[in-house]
């Protein structure tokens, strides 16, 4: 699953280069009976709901052909958080 969440992380990277939105981290976790893939964005200068809304359309369109080899999970798109 490593080198999965690795290559997707590389292909959304290059995707949202040009809007110079950074991946920061892509990973699956189990929290109870649900599985997340969680993918962390940010920019420099932090970044705003609307290029989150943006990013998604663009990750979920990669996701849906990264052949993930779980049958359901939740795909969760977020901002680094700062602190």
């Amino acid at each position: 699953m490593d080198k999965i969440l690795a290559n997707l992380k590389t292909k959304l990277q290059k995707a949202l280069q040009e809007a110079e939105i950074i991946v920061d981290d892509v990973s699956f976790r189990t929290e109870g009976k649900y599985q997340f893939l969680t993918v962390t964005l940010d920019k420099v200068g932090g970044i705003d709901l609307d290029t989150i809304v943006e990013a998604t359309k663009t990750v979920n369109e990669i996701v849906d052909v990264a052949n993930i080899p779980v049958e359901n999970y939740i795909l969760d798109v977020v901002s680094k958080e700062r602190g």
